[in-house]
């Protein structure tokens, strides 16, 4: 359980006010950081509203978004979910927040996908035309999978990085980030959640694609879907968040895992 620190820790110092709003979605998902130490790190919190508090389970998605991915073993940014003390609006408050720290080194820059792809394509050139020229297919066809997995509404172009390393000019994709906005995201109760459909076809933000998950699976070949694990292992993925998030929403969770797990299965063996 190396991804949660139950310790309730003090990060009152931390100031919120260096926020933004997540690109085309609504709610404030307020971000922190500290350059105080050797490394730089960064926090975020769950979509946040100054009447009622701290309103979404963002963080948590992260986690077990993280957990799948490390199950399909795609590239990822390590995330570390904290029981935290913080001052938000003039107010204390507990809270569960993600921390994580800067994925580039230090000679490289990053650049987002959908700059970088409008800088360097050629005329008429796709968006996976061009990752396949730049040998990024394998990389994008996990994250299409892993969307459709989880549900992931905001893979827009920004939420895709490239890292350009200044010393010899080169370019790789960045580790993926930014899988909060995922499984039951805009449900704010249990009721809402029982009735979630696991196979809802949700609206998305998708830079390869259209705005519909199963239509974006599509362009996965099923030599890659293949090369997928045989299957999911509830008792990891979940492991320590017991207490953390009501039993409902975990099993309204696995629901969409494993149902959608079934549908790529019957994809791939067809």
């Amino acid at each position: 359980m190396q991804d949660i620190s139950l310790e309730l820790q003090d990060l009152r110092y931390l100031n919120w006010s260096k926020s933004r709003k997540s690109s085309g979605t609504a709610g404030s998902f307020l971000k922190a950081y500290d350059d105080t130490g050797r490394r730089k790190v960064y926090y975020k919190l769950s979509d946040y509203d100054a009447t009622r508090g701290i309103v979404g389970h963002e963080c948590i998605n992260e986690i077990i978004a993280q957990r799948v991915l490390a199950e399909l073993k795609i590239p990822h940014l390590q995330y570390t979910l904290l029981h935290g003390r913080i001052n938000l609006d003039h107010k204390e408050m507990e809270t569960w927040l993600c921390e994580s720290y800067d994925f580039k080194e230090k000679h490289e820059a990053k650049l987002a996908l959908e700059d970088f792809y409008v800088m360097q394509r050629n005329e008429a050139e796709t968006t996976m035309d061009f990752c396949e020229r730049m040998h990024w297919e394998q990389m994008i066809y996990g994250m299409v999978a892993i969307d459709f997995l989880i549900m992931n509404r905001d893979r827009h172009g920004a939420n895709i990085e490239v890292l350009m390393d200044r010393k010899n000019q080169s370019f790789r994709l960045a580790p993926l980030f930014d899988q909060g906005l995922s499984f039951v995201c805009r449900c704010r109760s249990d009721a809402e959640i029982m009735d979630f459909d696991a196979m809802s076809d949700v609206k998305v933000q998708s830079f390869f694609g259209g705005n519909s998950l199963f239509d974006n699976l599509k362009m996965v070949p099923k030599s890659y879907l293949k090369k997928l694990p045989g299957s999911l292992e509830r008792n990891e993925i979940f492991e320590g968040l017991d207490g953390i998030m009501s039993p409902k929403y975990l099993d309204k969770i696995w629901e969409i895992l494993s149902r959608r797990w079934d549908y790529i299965d019957h994809l791939r063996n067809s």
